[in-house]
């Protein structure tokens, strides 16, 4: 009688160890942190494994080989994750073959660097709040290893609160007596110094530059905040004064805005610069403070992500998945992009209804990316100087901090030929 009911017993147990080939991690309501989902998948890819992204089924799930090390990084991270069958896989595969989702492999972890400056900031980064909480590793870089050449080690940057323009975020008016904004400027003006830069502007412009080859050469971009306002002015303003003399000690070209070019920038075109010093503002790029008519209170401030042909478009799709469609509004620097000025060939991922505004945006440039993301912590509307960073502990499931977090994987998903 042993023999009948060990058998027994592994028929029932084969169901849930031998018989399980992958290891699907959920990205729907359901996942308890999706998150540190990202971090997992990263991780994963950085032990040489290969995953696959299932755009549009169940909001972006995950596939993973069925192993124990894949198991202890759910366990471990809080993760949830579901043993599929290789019946199973085969139901999903057909299911996305039919409806409109697809498959993308995700072949190994993309090198990450982040755009920061070494003094303190009375401010966080809502990038580097995602890696940390997905504990997913980057490295900091700034004026000297961009010009330097460092980039070429990285698939992808991230550039945050930069002013590109060398106005110092346009801080002058209401901070220029706190120790934090002076130290910024000695910082900034020392190191022009050290590269050997008359001005901090033609220093950002050139590390601007810098960028702008690493994306046309393959890099992949990602941008929040002030940078995409600030990258696209200083290089249509290249060789043109636009920065007051309170910043650089002598005036503003009077035809700064008629000698623009806009063939240089990024993703905007025929905006109108601000050179009033005392003004919070550095272009009409930036809808603040005009959406306030529009936009009063934060119950009010939403925006609607994009739905793309998976199969055919699968670049925005990986951008925008989500497990929800809407997403809530926050302000920072700079808030909404102006749609009325986006170049023909950005592609909008989200923006609000029936306003001249964008809020996530991508491009192509060259064999590399671009993708603005307006707003400084999306879990955190009006966020101030010197407030404290937000815990994600408390915002795991947060479909703001998840488009960030997309474009860390966004690098990792295997390569398809264009079609001609």
């Amino acid at each position: 009688m042993k023999k009948p009911l060990i058998l027994i017993l592994f028929c029932l147990l084969l169901p849930l160890h031998g018989f399980a080939a992958s290891l699907l991690i959920p990205m729907d309501e359901s996942q308890s942190d999706h998150l540190k989902a990202y971090g997992v998948i990263y991780k994963a890819l950085s032990q040489g494994q290969k995953g696959e992204w299932l755009l549009n089924y169940r909001a972006g799930s995950f596939l993973l080989e069925y192993s124990q090390d894949n198991l202890d990084l759910c366990l471990i991270g809080g993760v949830g994750y579901e043993q599929v069958s290789s019946g199973q896989v085969a139901d999903i595969y057909r299911q996305i073959e039919v409806e409109n989702m697809e498959r993308v492999e995700l072949e190994k972890a993309p090198r990450i660097a982040v755009y920061s400056p070494p003094s303190l900031q009375p401010w966080d980064d809502a990038v580097t709040l995602a890696l940390s909480y997905a504990e997913i590793p980057y490295d900091v870089v700034w004026d000297e290893e961009v010009l330097a050449g460092g980039l070429e080690d990285y698939d992808w940057l991230h550039c945050h609160h930069e002013d590109f323009t060398g106005q110092y975020g346009k801080f002058y008016s209401a901070f220029r007596s706190e120790p934090w904004y002076q130290a910024d400027v000695r910082t900034n003006e020392e190191m022009a110094r050290k590269l050997g830069y008359s001005k901090v502007s033609i220093l950002k412009l050139d590390v601007a530059k810098t960028i702008y080859d690493y994306v046309r050469r393959g890099g992949f971009l990602f941008s929040m905040c002030s940078a995409p306002e600030t990258f696209d002015i200083a290089l249509a303003a290249e060789g043109i004064d636009i920065v007051p003399r309170e910043f650089d000690g002598d005036p503003v070209d009077p035809d700064a805005q008629s000698r623009l070019d806009f063939s240089k920038t990024f993703c905007f075109e025929n905006f109108q610069i601000t050179t009033d010093p005392l003004m919070y503002r550095r272009s009409n790029i930036d809808t603040y403070p005009d959406r306030l008519v529009r936009f009063g209170r934060p119950n009010e401030d939403y925006f609607f992500l994009f739905e793309f042909s998976a199969k055919l478009d699968p670049v925005p799709t990986m951008l925008v998945q989500d497990h929800t469609s809407t997403v809530n509004g926050f302000m920072g620097q700079v808030t909404g992009f102006r749609k009325s000025l986006l170049k023909k060939s950005v592609v909008v991922l989200a923006q609000p209804e029936g306003y001249d505004e964008v809020r996530y945006l991508h491009t192509n440039l060259g064999r590399g990316t671009v993708t603005f993301y307006a707003g400084h912590d999306p879990e955190d509307y009006q966020h101030m100087v010197n407030d404290p960073p937000t815990d994600l502990k408390l915002y795991r499931n947060s479909p703001g901090y998840r488009l960030i977090l997309n474009n860390i994987l966004f690098p990792a998903a295997k390569k398809k030929e264009r079609k001609t």
